[in-house]
């Protein structure tokens, strides 16, 4: 009778030893999401120019693989972080094909699943799924779509360095624009900074959740910058003085200066005049982005320095993405791709992409083979052991394979594209910047023809318009775009 009960009790402590080795062994997820990079600004790609300088994010491409034919499904921030963030196309239930998605009850996040796997689940920085901005009892709000803790803000954009009740309290209009100032939300309240700049308050805030947290069980962290986005000239001065730009006063409803041909006084005449190109010329926003960029590359490297300290390094997958290509009117660089924000040419929608898991991802490697951002939601959750069941899920899990022949497919507004292959066929004939051309940005060759078909592994640039030479290839991606469509747009 006793070896029977000692042979239950081992038999129970190897099985709960198991259980928590088991457990130790899902890794720590840490998923860094920046606003607006430029594709020809991410260094380890080593196709920027000199004087882009950011070894912390190279240190991502030195640890991991980077992926040069990365996709988001959107060219504009709200949908496409919206894909990120639940592994869909969001036009599978945002009819429109808009700029504000939403996120909608039946549609599961990544923070959800892995939150539902044991995870401590927290987001600091920008939210944005497009609606109901600014408030807490939404299912766009972070904390009710599976985050623990949310500090940040929820809107497309925030002032750098106006963060405080004391501001947003003599400001006329501080939810007046897209972008706006004042304290940021902070789970269910606020909290109010009188000092400090916003990428090294998230920065500080995301250091801090790294020490604190229980390391009993394995942490999902989405750091979610809204840095290279405007105001970029919101800059501390060291880096101002480094790429040689004067300092521009910030925010003041005080303020004497006549923003635009708006009234002074309002935040949104004060964020209208420098959110696009004419008070800041364009070979200024070069120099202001670089310093933008130089400040989040710092702040990157604080981020990944903490990892190391804690020891956390090798148990901590770290993906890095950019949520659409650069803005021109941030003076990023997209070369060679043609166009920008707010396109689906391949310099809107084609992005920097790097993933980094010491010990199951190669380091240093580039990766050709063309990927989503729907991708990173199924990477996650297979590596943290969950299976998933969803089968309208349009990622898939990076550690297995990829495909060189999937299907992807994007609808913006009136516009749409589906790559197969080496071939993308779209009919976008937008050159949003015609009137503001900056000297970074390639505009594509625009005409009135209906369909163009380009061989985007070869010619990445989208100048070599083939649609005439195949008809055939033209026919097949056709076909195949109006099928997805017809089975999958707007059926949630």
């Amino acid at each position: 009778m006793k070896k029977i009960l000692l042979l239950v009790v081992l038999i129970a402590f190897i099985s709960c030893k198991k259980e928590k080795i088991e457990k130790a062994k899902k890794p720590n997820i840490l998923l860094i999401i920046v606003d607006d990079q430029g594709y020809a600004d991410f260094t380890p790609f080593n196709i920027n120019t000199t004087e882009v300088a950011t070894p912390n994010i190279s240190r991502l491409g030195n640890r991991g693989t980077v992926y040069t034919q990365a996709y988001v499904t959107a060219p504009v921030c709200s949908p496409s972080r919206a894909g990120i963030l639940t592994g869909k196309n969001q036009f599978r239930w945002d009819k429109p094909a808009s700029w504000g998605p939403g996120l909608p009850g039946n549609v599961k996040t990544v923070a959800e699943y892995l939150k539902e796997a044991g995870y401590a689940t927290a987001k600091i920085g920008k939210n944005d799924l497009g609606r109901n901005f600014h408030k807490n009892n939404v299912r766009e709000y972070p904390l009710n779509h599976g985050f623990d803790e949310f500090l940040g803000f929820s809107a497309h954009a925030h002032d750098y360095w106006l963060n405080s009740q004391k501001i947003k309290d003599i400001t006329p209009d501080p939810f007046g624009t897209s972008a706006l100032l004042g304290p940021l939300m902070h789970n269910m309240g606020e909290k109010s900074y009188d000092e400090g700049y916003l990428t090294d308050i998230f920065s500080d805030e995301a250091i801090h959740y790294i020490k604190k947290v229980d390391k009993e069980k394995p942490f999902f962290l989405m750091l979610s910058y809204n840095a290279v986005h405007h105001l970029i000239h919101e800059v501390p001065k060291k880096y101002l003085d480094k790429f040689g730009v004067e300092e521009i006063p910030n925010y003041h409803p005080d303020s004497l200066i006549a923003y635009g041909k708006k009234k002074a006084g309002t935040y949104a005449a004060y964020y209208d005049t420098y959110s696009r190109v004419g008070d800041l010329q364009s070979d200024q926003l070069r120099k202001y982005y670089l310093a933008n960029l130089n400040s989040l590359d710092d702040n990157i490297g604080r981020v990944l320095d903490v990892l190391s300290e804690e020891k956390l390094e090798e148990e901590t997958i770290i993906v890095f993405i950019s949520d659409n290509g650069g803005s021109p009117l941030t003076g990023s660089s997209n070369a060679p791709l043609t166009g920008g924000k707010y396109a689906l040419w391949e310099g809107g929608i084609r992005v920097p992409m790097a993933l980094v898991w010491d010990g199951k991802v190669k380091p240093n490697t580039i990766e050709d083979t063309y990927v989503s951002a729907t991708d990173i939601l199924p990477t996650l959750v297979a590596a943290a052991g969950i299976e998933l069941m969803d089968t309208t899920l349009d990622g898939r899990n990076l550690l297995s394979q990829t495909d060189s022949e999937r299907l992807l497919v994007w609808k913006w507004r009136k516009n749409w594209a589906v790559r197969k292959g080496d071939w993308k066929l779209t009919n976008a004939k937008e050159n949003h910047w015609k009137s503001e051309p900056t000297q970074f940005y390639i505009a594509p060759i625009v005409d009135n023809k209906e369909l163009k078909l380009f061989n985007v592994n070869e010619d990445a640039g989208e100048r070599i318009d083939l649609a005439l030479e195949h008809p055939e290839i033209v026919k097949e991606l056709e076909m195949a775009y109006n099928s997805w469509y017809k089975n999958n747009y707007g059926k949630f």
